[in-house]
């Protein structure tokens, strides 16, 4: 049996948990399946991507900080992935080129529902304005949220988004210093905060109320420095990003092999494992 070649790419990369997410994927089939990663900083991944098409592989899924340059790579894209202007899978196709997809949003939307979190007719704070956040935005307006509002460090930034997505649904920027006029019914966090610092994200006063979930995007061996400002704050439902990286990881999957597998038993997996 023919060994299939795939990989994730990003920095920092060392902690990724994708090529065991795959290779139980695989497992699941009896697939042969080689699945690596690879450090790659800001502004490499054009000739990475080059290298490992070349090497025959089937595709790569992108991690922080490369999600926009992906998107900006590709020569065909998905609707999700045109959408978002943002790409976390690069499938390298037999005549050359690159199709570029976003399965961020779906990965998230799928997590929420799986825990019980109702996102139609919600209030949603998002932090950050970067690939993640472009990734999720779209498939959480689409899910009926209510009201979106996005707040970053960079404030111009998250003016961009807002202006980008603003036929998708009732969307807005709130400063990180200043003070939401409602308590948000989920609050997400999509800065790499927790990932690079123990430090949580800033967030908009009068944000939490009693029953505000809070959904992290990063997961660790513990909780994230989030979810432990979440927790301190009085938050009891917290998620991290785990079941999320699943999820997403999924669809890839069977865009790259056209097999469906089954995800609870996987992230129970890494669950242990962590």
């Amino acid at each position: 049996m023919p060994v299939i070649r795939c990989a994730v790419v990003g920095s920092p990369i060392r902690h990724s948990r994708s090529p065991l997410i795959h290779r139980l994927f695989a497992e699941q089939f009896g697939l042969a399946l080689r699945y690596d990663k690879r450090e790659v900083a800001a502004g490499g991944l054009a000739a990475v991507a080059a290298a490992l098409a070349a090497e025959g592989l089937r595709g790569i899924n992108v991690t922080i900080p490369l999600k926009e340059e992906a998107w900006v790579l590709a020569t065909r894209r998905t609707a999700r992935a045109a959408a978002a202007r943002a790409a976390n899978v690069l499938s390298f196709e037999a005549d050359g080129g690159i199709e570029a997809d976003n399965t961020d949003g779906v990965g998230v939307v799928r997590d929420l529902l799986g825990h019980g979190v109702t996102l139609a007719g919600r209030c949603i704070l998002v932090l950050g304005a970067g690939g993640a956040a472009r990734g999720i935005v779209p498939a959480l307006l689409e899910a009926g949220a209510r009201r979106l509002l996005v707040a970053n460090r960079t404030a111009t930034r998250a003016a961009e988004l807002v202006r980008e997505f603003a036929a998708l649904g009732n969307i807005d920027m709130l400063p990180l210093d200043g003070r939401c006029d409602e308590a948000v019914d989920l609050l997400v966090n999509a800065t790499s905060a927790g990932l690079t610092s123990m430090t949580p994200p800033p967030v908009p006063a009068g944000a939490l109320a009693p029953g505000t979930v809070c959904y992290d995007l990063v997961y660790g061996s513990g909780e994230t420095s989030f979810l432990r400002w979440a927790r301190l704050q009085g938050v009891t439902i917290r998620i991290d990003g785990l079941g999320m990286l699943v999820r997403q990881a999924a669809v890839a999957f069977e865009r790259w092999h056209g097999l469906v597998p089954t995800t609870d038993p996987v992230t129970k997996a890494l669950r242990r494992r962590l």
